[in-house]
């Protein structure tokens, strides 16, 4: 699978408006220490974890699918954090084909859950949700936490991680399946046949587009500005 859409930080021109980011330091339990940053806005409704594409193929926390929900999102009031999977950036650890990243989307979870916990203004803190893209969709998808609200997978191509072992499919919490209409790795066709029996499981189809999403950033932000909003 290629997600070399995804290339490089340095190209990735994001946006046309800032955002205030700051530095975190998730732990995985197996000890190794990730590369994250958040987004944080005042007052912020919701939090999102943003998991990034396969690493083997050029996707990292820069991607510009990535950068622009990371930007985005905090724009319309839900907070943002965006991390590298180990082994890539300055993450700790080496590449495990799907596995131990597990550990780091757990780690990233426990982080955005503390930030909420610390940022909120109320009794309750935002929910937490996690949108992982590609492989981070199938990752994203394999790991429960106690402190998430609902999943997304983006274009998540259902092999990377067995369906039948994802956390989130028998979950009772919303899930939520934005599918490329012209996706190279899983049709939408398919991705209803998998996970058909899948627990509280929306499925969307992203008109126009295939797999890497160029030109559709705004629609996938716009999705799930909707979703988050009705949890």
């Amino acid at each position: 699978m290629n997600d070399a859409e995804n290339s490089g930080r340095a190209s990735t021109p994001g946006p046309p408006f800032a955002v205030e980011a700051f530095a975190v330091a998730p732990t995985a339990s197996d000890g190794v220490v990730l590369e994250a940053e958040a987004a944080w806005p005042e007052g912020a409704t919701a939090a999102v974890v943003l998991s990034h594409p396969h690493p083997l193929y050029g996707g990292d926390m820069w991607n510009p699918l990535v950068d622009h929900l990371f930007r985005a999102l905090p724009a319309s009031g839900i907070a943002t954090l965006r991390y590298n999977f180990r082994g890539t950036g300055s993450s700790g650890g080496s590449h495990d084909d799907g596995k131990a990243e597990q550990l780091d989307a757990a780690a990233a979870f426990d982080a955005a859950v503390g930030l909420a916990q610390e940022r909120s203004s109320t009794a309750a803190a935002a929910p937490v949700v996690s949108a992982g893209w590609s492989f981070g969709g199938d990752v994203s998808l394999a790991t429960t936490h106690d402190g998430l609200s609902a999943w997304i997978g983006i274009a998540a191509p259902l092999r990377i991680v067995d369906p039948a072992s994802m956390g989130a499919a028998a979950d009772p919490r919303p899930k939520l399946l934005l599918v490329p209409q012209h996706d190279q790795f899983r049709s939408p066709a398919e991705a209803a046949e998998i996970t058909e029996s899948w627990t509280n499981t929306q499925r969307a189809v992203i008109s126009g587009g295939d797999h890497f999403l160029m030109g559709h950033a705004r629609a996938v932000g716009e999705m799930i500005g909707e979703f988050v909003g009705g949890l």
